[in-house]
């Protein structure tokens, strides 16, 4: 464990919340991925937290709204990238394909996109990125088996894996040049849960963007990662080596338990979408024949 894990989670132990007297808000934010499922929830909450929210994605946007920059980019564009992060003070890097799909359509905005992000930002000084991440980077692990964030990677195919590729970019940038990253491995972020996995993994929009503020102004994280799930009763997660974040969940899964049980049936015990973590997305694919 750092020297930082200790010192912030002795400070969480104390009751202490890392952002007390820490101002939360900043001059520009950059959003990526801003016409996504969560880059649409995210749109409207983040306007609190800067002056200026700087919203791009290779969708269309509509018009811009009150403190709002729109900025068309594909993040496979080196250059395309390289004026989006002009002049931003942090980086909410939502952007890229969200679910499963061949190798060569994941590369370009995942992996090749991921690269330009952070590059771009070591050019112009960003020091701090908030990364989407996924629980399909651990995806392999069976369900009902307790990890960490210290556990290797097993991702469930190339989605995953560009995931875990991201992780290991912040890393580098943070060795490599100081640039602070909080990569969020996002469970199931919908309005509420919609079947027995997601009971789970679910994560909601209040605690979504709890832990995306944290992420941003949380003073000193280096390169952490942190499972995004609400405080859902049966976790296959521990998230002690985020502590240092004073990430406490205020939604669950639980009011939804009783309609779900009762409408879907389980899966069969050898139904690999049952067996392990990553759902459905371990059975996606092969593509190309």
């Amino acid at each position: 464990m750092t020297d930082l894990q200790h010192s912030n989670q002795d400070a969480n132990a104390a009751g202490d919340d890392p952002l007390d007297g820490v101002v939360t808000h900043c001059g520009r934010i950059l959003l990526t991925g801003a016409a996504g499922n969560l880059g649409r929830v995210l749109r409207e909450r983040l306007r609190r937290y800067a002056d200026v929210v700087r919203v791009s994605d290779v969708a269309p946007l509509g018009d811009a709204r009150a403190g709002e920059e729109c900025v068309r980019c594909d993040l496979a564009d080196a250059a395309a990238v390289d004026a989006l992060v002009r002049d931003v003070d942090v980086i909410v890097h939502f952007g890229g394909v969200s679910v499963e799909h061949p190798f060569d359509t994941v590369l370009p905005a995942n992996i090749a996109g991921a690269y330009h992000v952070y590059e771009a930002a070591r050019r112009y000084g960003v020091r701090r990125i908030v990364f989407a991440s996924s629980n399909h980077v651990t995806g392999f692990y069976e369900q009902g088996e307790r990890i960490d964030t210290a556990a290797p990677p097993r991702p469930d195919g190339y989605y995953g894996l560009s995931k875990a590729f991201g992780e290991q970019l912040a890393r580098f940038y943070q060795d490599r040049y100081g640039i602070e990253s909080v990569c969020i491995r996002i469970g199931s972020s919908f309005s509420e849960p919609k079947d027995r996995r997601m009971l789970v993994t679910w994560l909601g929009y209040d605690d979504l963007e709890q832990l995306v503020r944290r992420a941003m102004f949380v003073p000193r994280v280096g390169c952490t990662i942190v499972y995004g799930m609400s405080a859902n009763r049966d976790a296959w997660w521990d998230n002690a080596h985020a502590a240092h974040l004073g990430y406490r969940p205020t939604q669950s899964s639980e009011p939804w338990r009783e309609s779900i049980e009762r409408t879907q049936p389980p899966l069969a015990d050898d139904d690999p979408v049952r067996r392990y973590q990553g759902g459905a997305f371990v059975a996606a694919g092969p593509f190309g024949g």
